[in-house]
């Protein structure tokens, strides 16, 4: 049986690296399309705003009708899912041409963004029913695992699109397929630790009334927001705004990045505490760190800058799962379905709008106007302004946090209480 569980645990942190890839693969490729096939910038945001909702749909769906699913079956479909969708956009490229490779793309998008909505709301109520002397050690390896997983599938994608050449980017996504395929044998070769269905919430309309789910839900929006622009969009920035190439921009910056997130999750995961303090701090610092990246025209400090973004935002979106089981103890499997839809609502919407901005001012009038006064082209220009834009989720994060700072004592007592009847 401690096989099995073992088995499970390597599987569940293995669909952990699939979501890694999956989250990651496209913004990587994001100028390895544009030049390819055309592909406009506000069509490769449209990647990651589909990307997202697609889990937050899932995130929805899956909250309210999960008492009639088999959860178990849905576990071990998770990674299947995943195989289709990375075959059906690495493949369709070879056969298609013009706007249907887009169209391929963005199908496989759907499929695999369906499969990392049933892992955000699956993996860790497995990881949880694992019976183990430290629960917390290894809730909280599953959620660095992700960041550390970046890291390989930014070197690894680097790597490959440097020595063997952007125009095979194909066979870098069917090689990414051994990662969800051996999550799925995992999954298929062992047994399941019982997990508890979740039931329909009988409280529902009282818990949407609560101000407080909504301040956790708009500090989640927010801060996944703050994590996202920033690792969607830093790849071809770095290349585009600030003359790095891919190489080093990757390497030293998206890889840094996701290096930085990594270490602010497990550092807290070791001797974190007072996460209003974390929160509030981090908030502050990225949005310090986005205004440099925008400003800065040194190269190297821009680089300094969107790895320390990393770091600042490590603990946006878990410290706000926190604050949202403090001030909501009751709240059961709903509020975490609820701060899954705003975490990955805020993952869509900011890089989307950077997207949208970067077109709208490289294609006016004004903007190139403006471009040419400052001595850079339009490009660049665009993607300095959607910075500062971005900038903007880390700011008003930084003064929602600061009234949950303000408030924090208010809800101590009754995480004290819910531990004391526990």
């Amino acid at each position: 049986m401690q096989r099995n569980y073992t088995r499970v645990k390597l599987a569940c942190y293995t669909t952990n690296i699939s979501m890694s890839i999956i989250g990651n693969l496209s913004p990587v490729l994001f100028l390895t399309f544009r030049h390819l096939y055309g592909i406009s910038y506000s069509l490769l945001g449209l990647l990651v705003l589909v990307n997202f909702c697609t889990q937050l749909a899932v995130d929805l769906l899956f909250s309210f009708f999960s008492h009639k699913i088999n959860i178990p079956f849905a576990v071990k479909i998770t990674p299947i899912l995943t195989i289709v969708g990375l075959l059906i956009y690495a493949i369709c490229p070879f056969f298609l041409t013009g706007k249907y490779v887009y169209i391929a793309i963005l199908i496989g998008t759907v499929i695999f963004s369906a499969s990392s909505g049933l892992s955000e709301v699956l993996i860790s109520p497995v990881i949880a029913a694992i019976p183990s002397k430290n629960p917390e050690r290894s809730m909280s390896m599953l959620h660095s695992i992700y960041a550390w997983g970046v890291v390989a599938v930014i070197l690894i994608s680097t790597a490959f699109l440097f020595f063997v050449g952007q125009k095979y980017w194909q066979w870098l996504a069917l090689g990414f397929i051994l990662v969800p395929a051996i999550a799925a044998l995992l999954f298929f070769t062992s047994k399941l630790p019982k997990l508890e269905t979740p039931e329909r919430a009988s409280n529902v309309v009282t818990l949407m009334k609560k101000k407080e789910l909504w301040l956790c839900v708009l500090a989640i929006f927010l801060g996944g927001a703050s994590e996202c622009t920033m690792a969607q969009w830093c790849s071809a920035y770095l290349e585009q705004a600030l003359g790095i190439s891919k190489v080093w921009g990757d390497i030293f910056g998206v890889a840094m990045f996701a290096a930085m997130l990594g270490l602010g999750r497990t550092l807290y995961a070791k001797i974190g505490k007072h996460v209003e303090v974390v929160l509030l701090a981090g908030s502050a610092g990225a949005a310090s760190c986005y205004l440099g990246t925008a400003l800065f025209g040194i190269p190297v400090l821009g680089l300094i800058a969107c790895a320390l973004t990393g770091f600042c935002v490590s603990m946006l979106w878990p410290g706000s799962l926190v604050v949202a089981s403090k001030r909501i103890p009751t709240g059961g499997v709903f509020i975490y379905a609820m701060m899954a839809a705003g975490g990955d609502l805020g993952a869509s919407v900011g890089p989307q709008l950077i997207g949208v901005i970067t077109d709208v001012v490289q294609e006016s009038a004004w903007g190139l106007n403006f471009a040419q006064t400052l001595g850079m082209g339009a490009d660049q220009l665009g993607m300095k302004i959607g910075m500062l834009v971005g900038m903007l989720f880390p700011l008003i994060g930084t003064f929602v946090f600061l009234h949950i700072f303000r408030t924090r004592k208010k809800y101590e007592p009754k995480l004290l209480q819910k531990e004391g009847n526990a």
